[in-house]
């Protein structure tokens, strides 16, 4: 099976399920969908920051500072936010994510429900090959200066500024 096989649960405004299509024809079509970002830092407290391989289906070639993806059918947030971190930093017995907050990201033929945890990841990363081309652990400030000129995809960048403002507001009250 291939990631555009992958079967999705479509969902609604409310983040409601309503049906349930492949992940290539919710790409197509620009059908709402669940995703999860998951900002992982390694003991010395370093932002995983990584390039998208080219044969991603959706911002390809991209930079990222979030570990991700999609929600399977049936499957939890934080279920998903585990296997995702697991399987791009390529490590097994990485703690739980803690979910943050949710939030619905929306741009011209894109729509998800977008829950943002954080996890520590003290383990040597092996990102998989298949979703990571580059990778480095860069500091707050190293990550700040790349901003304006790397190419970030678009819903990694707009959870890493909800997530600022996440944690200047003491982290209370999730962003919808």
């Amino acid at each position: 099976m291939t990631p555009a096989d992958e079967i999705l649960d479509m969902v609604d405004e409310n983040d409601e399920v309503v049906g349930q299509v492949p992940r290539g024809e919710a790409t197509e079509r620009g059908l709402r969908h669940r995703c999860v970002f998951i900002e992982a830092r390694d003991a010395a407290g370093r932002l995983f920051v990584h390039r998208r391989t080219a044969s991603k289906l959706v911002f390809p070639s991209h930079y990222d500072m979030f570990v991700g993806g999609v929600v399977g059918a049936g499957e939890s947030y934080d279920e998903a936010a585990l296997r995702e971190a697991e399987e791009e930093l390529g490590v097994l017995g990485l703690p739980r994510p803690v979910p943050l907050f949710k939030f619905l990201y929306e741009d011209p033929g894109h729509s998800w429900w977008s829950y943002v945890y954080e996890v520590r990841c003290e383990l040597p990363v092996a990102p998989q090959p298949e979703e990571v081309a580059w990778h480095t652990f860069l500091t707050d400030a190293e990550l700040q200066e790349r901003l304006g000129t790397w190419a970030w995809v678009p819903d990694g960048l707009a959870a890493y500024h909800r997530l600022r403002e996440f944690r200047a507001g003491g982290g209370a009250g999730a962003t919808a």
